[in-house]
Parts: structure tokens; C-alpha cells; sequence
């Protein structure tokens, strides 16, 4: 059913008062701000879908290679012993989402959020070019389905829908397979590869169903990032709002009548998206769009008063105060998000296209005491990060007692993206030996790129019970 009724604070207009489902028929407003966002989102659509099409060092940009437990970054490859950076990854994020909010207000959801960018600079161009404008749109829903031009235009329209759900899904199976790899499982039967057949066709009917169905709902019902709104904001974040003291009382003026600059043209509720009225003040299921903002410019314009009646503008400053930008939330926020960016980028820089890992192999003696020596068995897990063939070395270092690796001299070759597991055995002759230590031994290669070190501790018996 299409919605009709005014809004109201206490409850979103999507829904009935029998829980029915009502669906909005936004109107487009082209406006400066229109322009921009459109802009934003198409630039971001086109990062979305050549990405995994550009090469960096031989992968793609961003490879999140599942299969063999490997990450193509920008260059870097990371595995699965690299997985900790995801912590500056998820914190770095919101630490940033937090400071942009008690900046900016909801700029993520009205510009960058996939929702937002797909449903209104996609989707509702494909409503508009099989249905017509927002009024059109509405009388197609109370037609009868028996009607030719209803079923043709509707089934027109869900079968464009389908194809661009189908195409999203496969432009994000990119990010994991790579367009290579994608390439032969799209001209191949289905059956060649069930896996990923059913995965496509689960997520291309997931995105049917939230663009065709749940739309503006998944913003109102199910994006926590509304409700952290009240956590979030603050009377000096920037938000999308309404002059009140400019623009009541609203209506028309006439001789004995003051009135302000607000003419109650209901033009800023018939163009939201998430069917608010932005005039009764903040509130959740505003996603600051700005299609309000060019809505009432529009009509400022037509009757020339000054435009910005609704704007971008905070609490304070719509109060008659003034927006303080600097305040200890954003500080922190701020501080948090550098001290965050610096630690990340050094992590990075110091990550190694070689992993190198010790430990003891179970069910094996601590040590081994021989006539001449004490030994230590350790596992060795070497993985070789890189596209190409590289020989390893190990050797002792920072050790208080001469240190020996048994087998080490002519190193060992690993594969381009393989990783090996061999027994180190390391040797500290009797007469040398003056009880447990700890030493440092180094991986590297034979082309000097790589260098890792990893810390162990040598165990022996009490050296008074060896014989001299």
C-alpha cells in the first residue's frame, strides 16, 4: 500500500497502524545538493566496480583471497598470521564513523552508505524510467494487477532489478575469487560450481528482496547507526534541520496575518525517502539526504526569499547560538582516530613478505643430551608471502651461548604463496653450556628482503649434572 498519511514523531510512516506495510514513492528534487550527491555516488559505484580489475603487484587492488588464506591490500599480502590488523581496520572505523558523526551528523548514511547510494542513484532511477513520477507510481499501485500496463511495467521493472542485484553480487564474489577466477564460473554451468551458483543466487535474491521490498526499512528497523544518533550528537554537530524561529509560524501571509517564510508546501515531506517531515525537528529516521534542503530551496527560490530555511546547520546554530566545532568529544574522537592511523601504518610498513613461526612439536622430549651437545627440537612454519620462488635462512642470534641449527647451510626453497613445516634442531655443545637461555633466531632470504625474527627459549638440564 502506498503511504498517504501525514508524518507523525511517534511512529514511521512506513507502517500502518495494523502493521501493514506502506511503501513511499519519494519525488526527485534536482538541486545543487542532488548534483553533488549523485556525483559522490557514481564515483563511488565506479571505485566499488573496477577494483578488483586493478593490478597492484601482480593481484588485485583488493584480493580477500578466502580459499588459500591470503590478503591482497594494496600491494601487501597478508595471511592468516596477519589477521590481527583487522583490529586497526574495525576500530580505525569507527573511531572514524565517530567523529565524523559528532561532526557531520548522518553525512555516512545520506552520502557513502551502500543503501543509500544503490536504492536512490540506482534503483529509484529504474522506478522513475519504467513507472514514471512519483504520482504515477502511486496510481500503478492502486490499479489491479489484471490490468496489462500494470503487469508490464512491474514485471519490466523486476526483471532490470534482477539483472543489477545479479551484477552487484557478482562484482563482491570479485572480491574473493578475483575476475579471473569469476570469469569461468559465470560461462560455466551451474553444476561445475554448486558452491558458488547457490551463494550467487542467495545473494542476488537477498538484494532483490531489500531493494524491491525492505528499502527505506532496513535504515529504520534494522541500521543500528540511527539509534546511536542520541550517543553520537550533540547540539554543535552539523546536521540536516529546519529554522523554526525563521520559518513559523508557516503559511501564507495576508493582511492581518503574520506568517514566516514556511508556506506549508509539504514539498520537503514529499521528497524525503524515508517519509519524515523534517520541520518536527531531529529525528532517527532522518538519513540527511539533503533532498529536503534542495525541495525548499527550490520553492525559496520561486518566491524569492532567501534559500537555507532548511539547511545544513547545528542544534545551537538553528537556536541563534553558534557551532562549536572544537569540543572534547570531537578531540577525542580525533586523537583516538590518529593515534590509531599512525600505529596501523607502522603495523603495515613493518609487515614481511615472509611469516615465521616456532613451537614445540608435541609428544617430543623438552631436550636431548648427546656426548657432545644439548638439543632443542622446535616446528618452523615458513610461508612464503610472495608471487615468487624465494630461498630461506635460519640462523642464530642474540644468544649468551654459541648456537648452532642443524641442516641450515643450504636453506631452503619455497614456492610462490606456500607454506612449509620442517623440525629445527638447535645444538649447544657441552662444553659451552651453562644452563637454560633465551635467543632470537632470523629468517631471511637469500635476496636480502626479507628479515623476521622470532624470540624461543632453550631448555636444558641443571649444568651440574652434566659430566665433564
Amino acid at each position: 500500500m502506498t503511504s498517504n498519511r501525514s508524518p507523525i514523531r511517534e511512529s514511521v510512516t512506513t507502517i500502518g497502524r495494523d502493521g501493514e506495510r506502506r511503501f513511499l514513492h519519494p519525488a526527485i528534487v534536482v538541486g545543487a545538493w542532488w548534483r553533488a550527491r549523485r556525483l559522490v555516488a557514481w564515483l563511488l559505484i565506479a571505485f566499488f566496480a573496477l577494483l578488483p580489475w586493478v593490478d597492484v603487484g601482480g593481484f588485485p587492488a583488493v584480493f580477500l583471497d578466502v580459499e588459500h588464506r591470503r590478503f591482497h591490500l594494496l600491494g601487501a599480502t597478508l595471511g592468516l598470521g596477519d589477521v590481527w590488523l583487522l583490529f586497526f581496520v574495525i576500530t580505525g572505523w569507527g573511531f572514524l564513523i565517530y567523529a565524523t558523526t559528532a561532526l557531520l551528523g548522518r553525512i555516512w548514511c545520506g552520502w557513502t552508505c551502500p543503501q543509500t547510494v544503490y536504492l536512490e542513484h540506482v534503483f529509484r532511477v529504474v522506478d522513475r524510467l519504467f513507472e514514471g513520477d512519483h504520482v504515477s507510481r502511486a496510481k500503478l499501485d492502486a490499479e489491479p494487477w489484471s490490468r496489462p500496463a500494470k503487469f508490464l511495467r512491474r514485471g519490466g521493472r523486476a526483471l532490470a532489478y534482477l539483472i543489477l542485484c545479479w551484477a552487484v553480487a557478482h562484482i563482491f564474489l570479485a572480491y574473493f575469487i578475483s575476475i579471473p577466477g569469476l570469469y569461468p564460473m559465470i560461462t560455466a554451468a551451474p553444476q561445475a560450481h554448486p558452491a558458488a551458483f547457490v551463494a550467487m543466487a542467495v545473494a542476488t535474491g537477498v538484494l532483490f528482496f531489500n531493494f524491491w521490498w525492505f528499502r527505506e526499512q532496513l535504515c529504520l528497523i534494522l541500521c543500528p547507526y540511527g539509534r546511536l544518533q542520541s550517543a553520537l550528537i550533540d547540539d554543535d554537530s552539523v546536521i540536516v534541520g529546519y529554522d523554526e524561529k525563521r520559518g513559523e509560524p508557516r503559511g501564507k501571509a495576508a493582511p492581518g496575518i503574520t506568517a514566516g517564510d514556511c508556506v506549508d508546501c509539504r514539498r520537503c515531506v514529499q521528497v524525503c525517502p524515508t517519509g519524515i517531515d523534517i520541520r518536527q525537528g531531529l529525528q532517527m529516521e532522518c538519513v540527511a539526504c539533503t533532498a529536503c534542503v534542495d525541495a525548499c530551496d527550490d520553492v525559496m527560490t520561486k518566491l524569492k526569499r532567501p534559500t537555507g530555511l532548511v539547511r545544513y546547520a547545528s542544534l545551537r546554530e538553528l537556536a541563534g547560538g553558534r557551532t562549536r566545532f572544537l569540543r572534547p568529544r570531537t578531540i577525542l574522537y580525533s586523537a583516538l582516530l590518529t593515534v590509531g592511523l599512525i600505529v596501523a601504518t607502522v603495523s603495515l610498513l613493518r609487515v614481511q613478505p615472509a611469516g615465521f613461526k616456532l613451537s614445540r612439536p608435541p609428544q617430543t622430549e623438552l631436550y636431548v643430551v648427546s656426548a657432545d651437545s644439548v638439543a632443542n627440537v622446535f616446528r618452523a612454519k615458513i610461508q612464503n608471502k610472495d608471487d615468487v620462488p624465494r630461498r630461506f635462512f635460519v640462523e642464530a642470534e642474540a644468544s649468551p651461548t654459541k648456537l648452532s641449527v642443524l641442516n641450515q647451510s643450504a636453506g631452503l626453497v619455497i614456492a610462490p604463496q606456500a607454506e612449509v613445516t620442517l623440525p629445527l634442531t638447535l645444538l649447544v655443545d657441552r662444553r659451552d653450556y651453562r644452563g637454560e637461555f633465551n635467543f632470537t633466531l632470523r629468517l631471511r632470504s637469500d635476496d636480502g628482503k626479507v628479515s623476521v625474527l622470532q624470540k624461543a627459549h632453550f631448555i636444558g638440564p641443571a649444568p651440574s649434572t652434566l659430566a665433564r
